[in-house]
């Protein structure tokens, strides 16, 4: 992990889903004190600030009933030139969103820096739909099937090359709302997922002791964390858009997070689907600024 040089990019997308709000998600992280809390853990920040969004219409594409697709392409393919630049430059890039539909954008402009990149995909969900699978048409499902290369190539050829993730280099962690193709998905690529049973049965420190040992076994050069805030129980983190009762603890997520800021294995990361709107007194935008503290290395004593 880069502990000199930190680029924060803001993604305040909400086309990927339906809901308002969630676009304002980079703000109430800001708001939170993300640059306070950070700025000790670097010797330096850079806050690059927000990518330009606007308030586009919803767009249904009639031939593949994907909802915002040529935008969220649009949107993505410019938040790629922003993390490929921050890492050029040699800086830690720390996306905040924004949709999961924002993952698209971030992995494309991480992956081509790294010939084997891991990915820890932090989530009650497994976002692995297509437009054949999803219930919705929503893209903000789709973001880790669109970076295995599954998916309109509009989406999977972001940054010019796909795809940008090896099936057996994910981790999937905290799922427990998966869709019946996302399921089959699974099953078929082998991917490694820990759902809340798993943690339950095993406890966080198990799960994130063999997560962390599984992607060193397979010589990952790099480690994407792609965080979902509903990953949590909506009891710590209410202001999500798909909240999903029996998550994750506020303190189990810090102790995942302190693990891999031990482990020195993170190279880029991304906090998403804070939608204010939907919170209680910034809630969950505060919760999301403790974790990136955690890490980040900040320690207690």
């Amino acid at each position: 992990m880069n502990r000199q040089k930190l680029s924060i990019i803001g993604m305040p997308m909400d086309l990927g889903q339906m809901r308002r709000g969630v676009d304002m998600g980079p703000s109430a992280i800001r708001y939170a004190g993300v640059n306070e809390r950070l700025k000790c853990l670097f010797e330096e920040i850079h806050d690059q600030g927000d990518i330009a969004i606007g308030r586009p219409e919803v767009q249904i594409d009639p031939n593949s009933n994907l909802r915002n697709l040529h935008l969220i392409a649009e949107k993505t393919e410019m938040l790629a030139e922003k993390v490929d630049h921050a890492i050029k430059d040699g800086s830690f890039p720390l996306v905040l969103g924004g949709d999961h539909s924002i993952a698209i954008g971030t992995l494309a402009g991480v992956s081509k820096h790294y010939t084997n990149l891991g990915v820890i995909w932090y989530d009650a969900h497994g976002d692995l739909n297509t437009a054949e699978t999803s219930p919705s048409g929503n893209i903000h499902g789709m973001p880790l099937a669109v970076s295995l290369g599954m998916g309109h190539p509009l989406l999977t050829n972001v940054g010019g090359y796909g795809p940008k993730v090896k099936p057996e280099n994910i981790v999937i962690i905290g799922a427990r709302s998966l869709d019946e193709g996302e399921r089959e998905l699974i099953k078929e690529k082998g991917i490694k997922v820990y759902t809340m049973h798993e943690i339950d049965r095993l406890g966080m420190t198990k799960v994130m002791e063999e997560s962390i040992t599984y992607l060193k076994e397979r010589n990952a050069d790099g480690v994407h964390l792609s965080l979902d805030l509903d990953g949590l129980d909506p009891h710590d983190a209410p202001g999500v858009g798909t909240p999903v009762i029996g998550g994750i603890s506020y303190r189990e997520s810090h102790l995942a997070m302190e693990m891999l800021a031990e482990a020195q294995i993170i190279t880029s990361a991304e906090f998403v689907e804070v939608n204010p709107i939907l919170d209680d007194k910034n809630k969950t935008a505060t919760v999301a600024v403790a974790l990136m503290g955690s890490l980040f290395g900040e320690k207690l004593l």
